[in-house]
C-alpha cells in the first residue's frame, strides 16, 4: 500500500484544533451569560444554540471518524468540505458570535483588539474583506483550487497542508456567508435583493464540480481505487455518490438561505408600503378635520 492509501490521522482526536473548539465556545458561552444580563432580549438561546451547533459541525469535521475516513472514501471528504464551508459557517454566524464572543473575552484582550482596530488601514480593510464580490471569488476560488487533483494529493500526504485545507475551507465558508447573514452592523453598499444573484452565482462552481465528478466516466482521484473497494464500493461509485451529496446539499442549502432572503425582502416592502398608507391615511384625516374646522368658523 502506498504512502497515500494510509490514512495521516489515527482515530484520536486532534488536541490543538479541538481546545480551540472549546475555547471558543466557552468564551461564547460566557459572553451570552453577559448579555443576558443586561439585556435579555439582547440575544436568543436560540444564536447560542445554532452557534453552538456550528462548533459542533466544525469538531465533528476535524475529529474522527469523518476526519480518518475522509483519506480513504471521497464521500467521506465531501462531507467534511460541506460541514466546514456550508453548514458550520452559516450557524456560526447565526449565533451573532462577534458581539457575543467580545462580551465573553477579557477586559483587557477587547481593549488592546479596540486599540488595533483604530489603527489607521484596518478598518478599510475589514470592510474590503466584507465586500461581496471578493467574498464570492474567495470562496469559490478554495473550492476549486483544493479539488484540483495534484493539490487534493497534496492535502491527503501531508497533514499540515490537510490542516490548511480544512481552514480554508472554514474561513472561505465564513467570508461567504457574511454579506447574507451580516453579523455585525454594517452599512452596505450593494442592495439587499443583490443577495439572490449571489446565492445564484455561488450555486455555479459546486455545479460544475459536483456535475463533473457524478457524469464523469473516470476516476478523478486514483487514491481511492483500492480503499473504497474495501467499503464495498468501486472508486467511480464512491466519486458519483461525493458528487450527488455536494450538489444536492448545497442547492437545498442556498434554496432556503434564498428564501428566506426573499421573503425579508417582502416583508420590508410590506412593512414600507404600510408605513406610506398609514401617513397618507393620516394626512387625509388631517384635512378632513381642518375643513370641518373651517366650516364651524
Amino acid at each position: 500500500m502506498s504512502e497515500a492509501h494510509v490514512p495521516l490521522q489515527v482515530w484520536s482526536m486532534p488536541l490543538a484544533a479541538t481546545f480551540a473548539l472549546a475555547i471558543t465556545a466557552l468564551l461564547y458561552f460566557r459572553g451570552w451569560l453577559r448579555l443576558r444580563a443586561v439585556c435579555p432580549t439582547a440575544i436568543s438561546g436560540g444564536q447560542l444554540g445554532v452557534f453552538i451547533c456550528g462548533v459542533m459541525s466544525v469538531a465533528a469535521a476535524v475529529n474522527p471518524p469523518v476526519a480518518t475516513l475522509d483519506h480513504q472514501l471521497l464521500f467521506m471528504h465531501m462531507v467534511q468540505h460541506l460541514l466546514l464551508m456550508t453548514f458550520a459557517p452559516l450557524l456560526i454566524l447565526l449565533g451573532a458570535p462577534v458581539k457575543t464572543l467580545l462580551y465573553g473575552m477579557p477586559h483587557g484582550l477587547v481593549q488592546v483588539m479596540g486599540r488595533l482596530f483604530q489603527l489607521a488601514g484596518v478598518h478599510h480593510v475589514l470592510r474590503a474583506m466584507a465586500h461581496p464580490a471578493l467574498c464570492w471569488f474567495v470562496a469559490a476560488g478554495a473550492l476549486v483550487v483544493w479539488h484540483i487533483p495534484s493539490i487534493f494529493m497534496l492535502g491527503l500526504r501531508s497533514q499540515s497542508w490537510h490542516g490548511i485545507e480544512q481552514a480554508s475551507f472554514l474561513a472561505t465558508g465564513l467570508l461567504f456567508w457574511w454579506p447574507i447573514v451580516q453579523p455585525w452592523p454594517m452599512v452596505s453598499k450593494w442592495p439587499e435583493s443583490s443577495m439572490l444573484l449571489y446565492l445564484f452565482l455561488a450555486t455555479l462552481p459546486c455545479d460544475i464540480l459536483s456535475g463533473f465528478l457524478v457524469f464523469c466516466d473516470r476516476v478523478v482521484y486514483p487514491v481511492f481505487l483500492s480503499s473504497a473497494q474495501s467499503f464495498g464500493l468501486s472508486a467511480l461509485e464512491d466519486q458519483q455518490c461525493a458528487g450527488a451529496l455536494m450538489w444536492t446539499c448545497v442547492t437545498v442549502v442556498y434554496l432556503i438561505a434564498a428564501a428566506i432572503v426573499t421573503a425579508r425582502l417582502l416583508s420590508t416592502h410590506g412593512s414600507q408600503e404600510y408605513a406610506i398608507l398609514q401617513s397618507e391615511m393620516q394626512a387625509i384625516a388631517l384635512r378632513k378635520s381642518d375643513a370641518q374646522r373651517m366650516d364651524v368658523v
